[in-house]
């Protein structure tokens, strides 16, 4: 009997600590995952740093401190002329052969969100704690076998940028709170659809972590974008392309 008085209560005191911590999962935030996430990432240093990266034909390089930012992108072009855009709180500028050139409202919106694009996806999950961002947990969905907060982001037309109406489903890992996969819908010029992201060749540089992704999309035109993590689980999308970060340089700042 006493052996299985000691029983019941390890048992008890097993089921209070598990119940504990179920409490805890279910009572966390969207915001709150949000900044477990971006802790793990590197939290307060990316707002100090300056980083520089390859990714494609361009030279990327940030600037960020004091809530301040300077992004650029460089290139040459085929005919040999230099290309520098350069993205900045006051806004847009472009450079040729190292002259300013004039740039029309159109077409600065369209660089600006490119040049922008990438340096945002660059260092994600860092960029969801701005202030034109809203942040919704929508539930937990499984993924390959593992647990994931699924948290839907979306943006003010007041500081969200040009493509303020695009929607982003971001799948952080319930363990380690990094986000393993993303999905996000847009409705540009050219067209509108849906693509679905996994990261991969994690790695971290002076403490901030960068990912690459296999880029994916959906095929079936009845797929919805809140369905996309069920049809890659179940192999249903095609690999479109890959989003490789090369060369990644970062420079902590002394403040």
């Amino acid at each position: 009997m006493k052996y299985l008085s000691v029983m019941l209560g390890v048992f008890l005191m097993f089921s209070c600590k598990n119940e504990v911590k179920k409490n805890e999962i279910e009572s966390l935030t969207a915001s709150e995952i949000i900044d477990k996430s971006i802790a793990i990432a590197g939290g307060e240093m990316l707002k100090r740093s300056t980083i520089k990266f390859h990714f494609r034909d361009y030279r990327y390089t940030a600037i960020r401190v004091k809530g301040k930012f300077r992004y650029t992108r460089f290139k040459v072009a085929n005919n040999g002329d230099s290309i520098l855009d350069i993205l900045k709180n006051e806004g847009f500028r472009r450079y040729v052969n190292m002259r300013q050139v004039k740039v029309e409202d159109s077409m600065v919106l369209k660089y600006s969100a490119s040049v922008n694009s990438v340096h945002y996806f660059s260092v994600l999950p860092h960029g969801l704690n701005d202030k034109a961002v809203n942040k919704k947990l929508v539930g937990e969905e499984q993924i390959k076998g593992k647990a994931y907060y699924k948290i839907e982001v979306t943006f003010n037309k007041n500081g969200g940028g040009e493509d303020f109406e695009d929607i982003f489903i971001y799948w952080i890992n319930t363990e380690t709170y990094k986000p393993d996969y993303l999905a996000y819908s847009y409705n540009e010029d050219d067209g509108k659809g849906m693509r679905f992201r996994k990261a991969y060749n994690e790695r971290f540089v002076e403490g901030l972590r960068f990912v690459d992704y296999n880029n994916y999309k959906s095929e079936n035109p009845k797929t919805k974008l809140n369905d996309l993590a069920k049809a890659f689980d179940n192999n249903q999308l095609k690999l479109l392309s890959k989003i490789e970060l090369k060369q990644i340089e970062v420079d902590l700042i002394d403040l």
